[in-house]
C-alpha cells in the first residue's frame, strides 16, 4: 500500500508538470503564451526590473515594480490580480513569482526567457 501511494504521488507530480502546471504555485509560461494571455486582458503584466531598463524598453501598460522593492510594495497589489511577472531573463520574475505566492497572491504567470525572449511590441 505504501509503494501504491508513492506511486501516484509521484505520477501526479509528473502529469501536473507535464500539463504545465507548476508545483510552486505559480505556473511558467512562453513568451507566445504570455502574448496571448495580455491579448485576451487576463493579466496585469508586473515587470520586476530596474528602472533603467524597464526604460530601454518594456511590454505596453506593464507596472514596474523591481524585484528589491517587491516585499515592501506588495499593499499596492491585488491578491487575487492575474499577474504575468517578467524580467530580462527569468531569474528575478521566478524569485518574484515565489514572493507573490509566499504572500498568498493565488494567480501568477512566470514568463520564461523574460525579455531577452519577447519578440512583440515594447514602448520606452
Amino acid at each position: 500500500m505504501k509503494r501504491l501511494s508513492y506511486f501516484l504521488t509521484l505520477f501526479l507530480a509528473v502529469l501536473l508538470t507535464a500539463c504545465g502546471v507548476s508545483t510552486e504555485g505559480y505556473r511558467n509560461v512562453t513568451s507566445e503564451e504570455a502574448k496571448q494571455l495580455i491579448d485576451d486582458n487576463e493579466v496585469v503584466v508586473l515587470d520586476v526590473r530596474t528602472p533603467e531598463e524597464y526604460e530601454e524598453g518594456h511590454i505596453p501598460n506593464s507596472i514596474l515594480v523591481p524585484v528589491q522593492e517587491l516585499e515592501f510594495r506588495l499593499n499596492e497589489l491585488g491578491k487575487e490580480e492575474h499577474y504575468l511577472v517578467v524580467c530580462r531573463s527569468g531569474n528575478r520574475s521566478t524569485q518574484a513569482s515565489e514572493i507573490l505566492i509566499n504572500n498568498k497572491f493565488t494567480n501568477i504567470y512566470n514568463m520564461t526567457g523574460g525579455m531577452n525572449n519577447w519578440s512583440y511590441e515594447i514602448e520606452n
